[in-house]
């Protein structure tokens, strides 16, 4: 299911659409929907991190759940340097829909520090990132 579809697009606050896909933006989380076809790399990647960091700052702590409602891959060897590139996010979760797309999160999953990335549904992977996010030490209603 499109994040526009649920029942939370009413509490989307921002939206932007790039060549990679589309991101939605909440108060402290953002939902990643990749285009079909994308193979997401360290190359392309400053699209949506720039747009991350736009938004929430360099401080600010923040969450993102990407939602897999298209195929798509990830250089997951690049983890890393993603994280590094985004300081103030504190959690990361993936919504797999179909087999493969869960099959592709369990093995995200299995290259984050989080202990589980891998949630069955947007709702479930919103709350599970919101409560990390609430969390953690640096947490701000500003």
């Amino acid at each position: 299911m499109k994040i526009i579809e649920s029942d939370l697009s009413n509490q989307i606050v921002a939206f932007v659409q790039n060549k990679l896909g589309n991101i939605f933006f909440f108060n402290h989380i953002a939902v990643i929907e990749l285009n079909e076809g994308i193979h997401f790399n360290i190359k392309n990647a400053p699209v949506i991190l720039n747009e991350l960091k736009a938004y929430f700052g360099e401080i600010r702590p923040f969450g993102v759940v990407a939602n897999r409602i298209n195929s798509y891959s990830v250089d997951l060897l690049d983890t890393a340097k993603y994280k590094a590139t985004l300081k103030n996010l504190k959690s990361y979760g993936v919504v797999g829909h179909d087999a493969a797309s869960k099959m592709n999160a369990t093995i995200e999953s299995s290259f984050c520090e989080a202990e589980k990335v891998d949630h069955d549904t947007i709702y479930d992977a919103i709350n599970n990132v919101y409560n990390t996010v609430k969390k953690s030490k640096l947490f701000s209603l500003n």
